[in-house]
């Protein structure tokens, strides 16, 4: 089964299988001058235009019933300036072959979010992170972009050229137009040390500004109906390389925390009572390892098993009472959880829409398995989300509108006043737009 969203009898659905679309045709250009004149095309037939990655989002933010722009023809590295420490990638790319292309060059991004299926557009205009103490989501990284607007014309954006664009088009939910080609600032490729190790929730919660404060990249897994998380630090290291051994990465990587994972998962489905016995020894699970590799090594790991998932940022010095909220909601719900609950932090940053625009931020994302319910556990949750101003991840579930947004993001005005002037006529509308941004 491939990662990716899949097309069947002209529906489209994401990768968690909870949005499906039937979109009216689908374009696939081969260059930039193809993917104008499909935008125009498209306006001649009164028709919406989105244009579709992975589907790795779990909100409706590319559907569409009009025109869906599949990017896979686009992709491959444009340029690699030395001089400037950039790479210029084609917007369609897979960051999994964007890492592995940079590496090959011995250059590297700063930092990265957990997977790498996402092409570099999908992931950089939903807002897609990993976790840092100074260095920021993937879209923080961008020096440049390139945007098809709605009357087919190609805008170059970056600090000096349409610097409004820029700032909010480096996480434009697809709402400013159609990126076709991305920017990166790099550098030359270095080496993490990974250290990973379970910690009581008491005492990571305790030490959480300490754990923050002394690594460069620190989070945490929590697993509900216990007292156990999983923490992993990486960090810069001098080397040796020393990555995890073929066979002991296989049986921790793949066998426990997917294959066995996913059996937990059909376990706790079929038969909920088993959960929080099912949790506890998912927590024991895996045991403390630390190894040395190249940052996409460190960074990313494999995701087989389908989920859903809700993730919100919250000011950073809000998040050990928010998850200690959390937990006691759990514990006196009655709910049965059986992910874990994963926790990562950001730098405040200068993006129109980022979640971190502003704000040093630390980000809680709740999971249930595919095919599960999860509106009574996600609705708890966001509950207590927005009671700490909350800011949920553009690609992933929520209930929140522009109301909501305009009280949350302080330049929300300036995104949508940017809309208006690239995007009068809404041909980049689509419902989830409609109720993010307002019509």
């Amino acid at each position: 089964m491939s990662t990716a969203a899949s097309a069947k009898n002209g529906t489209w659905r994401n990768w968690g299988g909870n949005v499906a679309a039937r979109p009216a045709r689908e374009v696939t250009p081969a260059s930039v001058d193809e993917l104008a004149v499909a935008v125009r095309k498209a306006a001649e037939d009164g028709l919406k235009v989105k244009a579709v990655g992975t589907g790795h989002s779990f909100t409706s933010i590319a559907a569409t019933d009009g025109v869906l722009i599949r990017p896979q023809l686009l992709t491959g590295i444009r340029d690699i300036d030395r001089d400037a420490m950039t790479v210029t990638v084609e917007a369609g790319t897979p960051l999994k072959r964007l890492n592995v292309a940079l590496a090959r060059e011995g250059l590297s991004l700063t930092n990265m979010g957990d997977i790498m299926e996402q092409t570099v557009s999908g992931a950089t205009s939903t807002g897609t992170h990993g976790t840092g103490r100074e260095s920021g989501s993937i879209a923080a990284q961008i020096k440049g972009l390139e945007l098809v607007t709605a009357d087919g014309s190609v805008l170059s954006c970056s600090e000096k050229e349409n610097p409004e664009v820029f700032a909010a088009a480096r996480i434009g939910l697809g709402a400013l137009g159609v990126v076709t080609a991305l920017t990166f600032a790099v550098e030359p490729i270095f080496l993490l040390t990974a250290r990973e190790e379970p910690m009581s929730f008491d005492k990571v919660t305790s030490a959480f500004d300490e754990l923050w404060a002394e690594n460069e990249h620190f989070e945490f897994y929590w697993f509900p109906h216990t007292g156990s998380t999983n923490t992993k630090r990486n960090n810069r290291s001098a080397g040796p390389e020393k990555p995890v051994p073929q066979i002991q990465g296989w049986i921790e990587d793949e066998f426990l925390s997917n294959g066995v994972f996913q059996v937990a998962q059909w376990v706790g489905r079929a038969a909920p009572g088993t959960i929080p016995s099912i949790a506890r020894i998912s927590s024991k699970a895996l045991s403390a390892r630390t190894y040395t590799d190249i940052p996409y090594k460190v960074f990313t790991s494999p995701r087989r098993v389908r989920f859903v998932e809700m993730e919100y940022a919250v000011p950073r010095e809000a998040v050990v009472e928010t998850l200690r909220e959390l937990r006691t909601m759990v514990e006196r719900s009655g709910l049965k959880v059986s992910f874990p609950v994963e926790v990562r932090t950001a730098p405040a940053d200068d993006i129109t829409l980022s979640t971190a625009s502003g704000r040093d931020s630390a980000y809680i994302a709740v999971h249930m398995v595919k095919g599960t319910p999860y509106q009574a556990y996600f609705t708890a949750a966001e509950r207590i989300f927005t009671a700490h101003e909350g800011r949920p991840h553009w690609g992933k579930v929520h209930t929140r509108d522009a109301e909501y947004f305009a009280g949350v993001y302080p330049r929300f005005g300036e995104f949508t006043a940017l809309r208006d002037r690239l995007d009068p006529d809404r041909r980049f509308q689509n419902d989830y737009l409609r109720r993010v941004l307002g019509a």
